[in-house]
């Protein structure tokens, strides 16, 4: 399985109505540092209708100006419409709807 496959199967895992960070897709991948390369294979999604890659957002919970699928409002619509709640227009309410941690995926 290729590391952008890993990614996939990892932000699938993100259940709807919650989010995930780019670091903790990566530790699921057992290597923290790999945030960008999540963001490499978030942008190149091949199934975005399958591959919820609107569920990953920044540590801070901002969501990415770079949503490869309609811009950053198109994933504030996306994570609204599942009931995610925002303190701003463009963060995420982290405490309370950030997953604690994603399962490993080797």
């Amino acid at each position: 399985m290729t590391t952008f496959e890993k990614v996939y199967e990892a932000v699938k895992l993100i259940p709807k109505g919650s989010v995930a960070s780019y670091g903790q897709v990566a530790a699921a991948l057992g290597n923290k540092r790999l945030a960008r390369v999540v963001g490499y294979a978030l942008h190149a999604n091949p199934q975005p209708g399958v591959i919820p890659c609107h569920r990953v957002v920044r540590r801070d919970g901002g969501v990415s100006s770079a949503f490869a699928f309609g811009g950053a409002n198109r994933q504030v619509e996306l994570l609204r419409a599942e009931g995610v709640a925002f303190l701003d227009e463009s963060h995420v309410d982290m405490a309370r709807h950030c997953m604690r941690a994603l399962p490993m995926v080797l």
